[in-house]
C-alpha cells in the first residue's frame, strides 16, 4: 500500500504480500462524514475510513500482548537504498551507500497504515489532519507528546524541515515521488503545513504521511546526504542498539516511548530485540536458520522449502512451517531488458527472447511445481488486464491508436505455454523467424545485429542461487546463435551498476498497492527512466505510458482507477520489455517455536514482527527439547 513507501520484496525466486483474512467489516466513514469537525482522525486515496475517531485499537492485533524477547530473521523487504545481502550505511534515505535493513524502525512518522485496508492511514505523530476543499493543501496537527530519543520535543518545524529536505536531497525514488509537493512549512510548533501540486497523486499525501520524521537541531550540525554510520536520533519504536557491519544489526525497543499507548501502536511493536541477519549465500542463511542463529525466515527458494526443511529441530516440532495466503497485488518479476542499451531498442529482438525461456520446464524441473506464470505487472489482482478491452478501456486507449502495437485493442499479451521440455522447438522455431524477420540473421553460425556485430547479452545478477534458472535459458538463447553469459558480482557493485544503467538484463521484483498512483511514475515513466536509481530498470520511455500513468493518477473512482490500470498493463504488456517469470499467491514461513500470534493477520500486510509477540513457555520448551 502507499503508506509503506513502496516496499519492493525481495528480486529473487518468488513473490511476497499481505494475505486474506476474513473479517466483518462496519460501514467506511466518507470524506463528508469526517470533515464536519474540519479535523479527520486518518486519511485514504478516496476518503473511507474502517476505523472511527474513537477507534482504541486495530481489529488484527492483540491488545494485551506481551512484551520483551528477541525476534530475529534475514529481513525480506527493503527501501530506497537499503541492502537484502550487506550494509555499510545507517543512513536509508538518500542515493550513497547500502544501508541496513530495518532503520525505518527508528523513525516515527506522521501517520500510520492501517494492515487491513487498502491504503487507511491514521495518526500517529499527528493526531489528526485538515484537508482543504481542493485537496491541494494539507495541515498535520502535531501531538505534543512527541518527541525524539533524546527526549527533545518533536514539532511541527522538524517535520517541514524534513519534508522539503528529502525533496532537495532525498533519494531518487523519494524526489521523484515528491515533485508534486509544492512545499511544507510550520505556522506554529502544532501545525505543519503541506502543500500539492494541482494534478498531484492521490498516493502522495499518503507517501509524505509515511515518510521519517528527523531532528531538525540534529541536522543543522551534520550533513545529511552522506553514507554514515553514526546512529541518527530517532523518534520511532525501536533505536539502533549492536551492530557489525555487513553482518548484522539489532534494534532496542525503546521502553518508555511516547507512541505505545496511541491505538496505531497497541499491540504492536512487542519484542525487546528486533534483529537482521545478512548472509550472501541462501544456502549458508538457510544453514544459520537450522542452526538457530536467527529465529524466523521467510522462504523465496522452492527448492529448499521442498527439500531441506527435514532437519531435527522440524521433526521434534521446535521449528514450525506455514503458509500464509496472499490477496494483494503480486506485482511484477522477470528478466528486464535494459532498452536504454541499442540493441534492446528492437521490439522484435525482445519478442523473441521471450519465447526461448521454458517457463514449464523450468517449474516442474527447479521449482518443484510450485509456482504459476507472471503475465501482467498488476498480476493477482482486479487492475490485470483479460479478454478484450471493454468500451471504458477503448476509451482510454483510442486517442493512442496507430501509437502503440494493435494487439493493445484486442487480446493482452500472455507468454506461450512450453511443451516443458526445456527446449521447445516450436517456440524456439517462431523466436527464429522473428529474429530474422527484424534483420538479425544468422551470420558464421552467430546471431548478428543489422551492422554485422555480433548479439551478446549479460545477464547480472547478486548472489548464486539464482544461476540454476539462468542456465537453461541461456543454452536455449545459445540455440538461436545469441551469445548469452552470467555474471554475478558482489551485492555493492550490483546496485552500483544497476543504478548507473551498466547492464543488459537483470531480475527485478515489484508490486503495487490496491491504490496506485504516483508510485508508477517511477517504474514506467519517461523522466524516471533517465534517473540514475530508478526503479524503471527497463527505461520504458513512451509518451502513452506516460499518458495513462497521468489518466491513472487523475481517476476520481475507484472503478476508474482500475479501469485506467488495465489500460496500461495492455500497452506495457505490449511493449515485450521483460520475460515475464512466476508467482505464488502465499509467504512460505518457518520459526523457531518461540513466538505468540494473534488470530487473525492484516489483510493487506505479514504483520510479522509488528504484531507476533514473544512467548516465554513455548520459548522455554522449545530451549528444553
Amino acid at each position: 500500500m502507499t503508506g509503506r513507501l513502496g516496499l519492493t520484496r525481495r528480486n529473487a525466486l518468488v513473490l511476497g504480500a499481505g494475505a486474506a483474512a476474513t473479517l466483518v467489516v462496519p460501514p467506511v466513514l466518507t470524506t463528508e462524514a469526517m470533515a464536519q469537525d474540519g479535523e479527520r482522525h486518518g486519511m485514504s486515496g478516496f476518503g473511507d475510513l474502517r476505523y472511527p475517531a474513537d477507534f482504541k485499537q486495530f481489529e488484527y492485533v492483540n491488545p494485551s500482548a506481551p512484551k520483551g524477547g528477541l525476534f530475529s530473521q534475514i529481513g525480506s523487504t527493503r527501501q530506497f537504498n537499503q541492502n537484502f545481502l550487506t550494509f555499510n550505511s545507517l543512513n536509508s534515505y538518500i542515493f550513497r551507500g547500502d544501508a541496513a535493513l530495518g532503520m525505518e524502525l527508528t523513525f516515527a512518522t506522521l501517520m500510520k497504515p492501517a494492515g487491513d485496508e487498502p491504503d487507511a492511514m491514521y495518526g500517529l505523530a499527528a493526531r489528526a489532519v485538515r484537508i482543504s476543499s481542493d485537496g491541494l493543501t494539507y495541515r498535520f496537527l502535531m501531538r505534543p507528546e512527541a518527541k525524539f530519543h533524546d527526549g527533545s520535543r518533536m514539532t511541527a518545524h522538524d517535520v517541514a524541515y524534513t519534508l522539503n529536505l528529502l525533496k532537495d536531497k532525498g533519494h531518487p525514488i523519494i524526489t521523484q515521488r515528491m515533485r508534486d509537493v509544492s512545499g511544507a512549512e510550520a505556522t506554529d510548533d502544532a501545525t505543519v503545513v503541506v502543500r500539492f501540486a494541482a494534478g498531484r497523486g492521490r498516493d502522495v499525501p499518503l507517501f509524505v504521511a509515511a515518510l521519517p520524521i528527523f531532528s531538525r537541531a540534529y541536522y543543522s550540525k551534520r550533513p545529511f546526504d552522506e553514507s554514515t554510520l553514526d546512529i541518527p536520533l530517532g523518534s520511532g519504536a525501536y533505536k539502533v542498539g549492536k551492530f557489525e557491519t555487513g553482518r548484522f544489526i539489532e534494534y532496542d525497543r525503546v521502553k518508555d516511548w511516547w507512541g505505545a499507548e496511541l491505538p496505531v501502536s497497541v499491540g504492536h511493536n512487542n519484542f525487546d530485540t528486533v534483529r537482521y541477519e545478512f548472509y550472501r549465500d541462501r544456502d549458508v542463511a538457510f544453514e544459520g536458520f537450522s542452526g538457530r542463529n536467527y529465529l524466523f525466515r521467510e522462504e523465496f527458494t522452492s527448492r529448499i522449502w521442498a527439500t531441506r526443511y527435514n532437519f531435527p529441530a522440524i521433526k521434534d516440532g521446535r521449528v514450525k512451517q506455514d503458509v500464509l495466503p496472499d490477496d494483494t497485488p503480486s506485482g511484477a518479476q522477470g528478466w528486464f531488458f535494459n532498452t536504454r542499451r541499442e540493441k534492446f531498442k528492437n521490439r522484435m529482438l525482445r519478442e523473441a527472447l521471450i519465447l526461448a525461456f521454458d517457463f514449464e520446464w523450468t517449474n516442474k524441473s527447479i521449482m518443484y511445481g510450485s509456482y504459476d506464470r507472471t503475465h501482467s505487472v498488476f498480476q493477482n489482482s482486479n487492475m490485470m488486464a483479460a479478454g478484450k478491452p471493454g468500451a471504458d478501456e477503448l476509451a482510454l486507449l483510442e486517442p493512442f491508436r496507430g501509437k502503440v502495437p494493435e494487439e493493445v485493442f484486442g487480446e493482452p499479451f500472455v507468454p506461450p505455454v512450453t511443451d516443458g521440455s526445456g527446449q521447445d522447438r516450436n517456440l524456439l522455431r517462431q523466436a527464429s523467424a522473428i529474429l530474422q524477420k527484424a534483420g538479425f540473421v544468422i551470420k558464421d553460425g552467430r546471431r548478428v545485429l543489422p551492422n554485422g556485430e555480433r548479439i551478446s547479452i549479460e545477464f547480472l545478477i547478486d548472489e548464486p542461487s539464482f544461476q540454476p534458472h539462468h542456465m537453461p535459458y541461456i543454452k536455449n538463447l545459445g540455440t538461436l546463435g545469441i551469445d548469452a553469459s552470467l555474471r554475478i558480482v558482489d551485492p555493492a557493485q550490483y546496485r552500483r551498476r544497476v543504478d548507473d544503467f551498466d547492464f543488459d538484463v537483470t531480475v527485478q521484483r515489484f508490486s503495487f498497492s490496491t491504490l496506485p498512483g504516483d508510485s508508477l511514475r517511477t517504474y514506467f515513466t519517461s523522466q524516471a527512466a533517465a534517473l540514475k536509481g530508478t526503479q524503471n530498470l527497463a527505461g520504458i520511455a513512451d509518451p502513452v505510458v506516460d499518458a495513462l500513468v497521468d489518466k491513472i493518477i487523475a481517476a476520481e473512482s475507484r472503478p476508474a482507477l482500475v479501469t485506467a490500470c488495465k489500460a496500461l498493463d495492455r500497452v506495457i504488456r505490449a511493449g515485450r520489455y521483460w520475460v515475464p517469470h512466476w508467482y505464488k499467491a502465499s509467504h512460505w514461513i518457518a520459526y523457531w517455536d518461540m513466538f505468540g500470534r494473534p488470530p487473525t493477520k492484516p489483510r493487506y500486510a505479514r504483520g510479522i514482527p509488528e504484531t507476533w509477540w514473544y512467548d516465554r513457555d513455548r520459548a522455554a520448551k522449545t530451549q528444553r527439547t
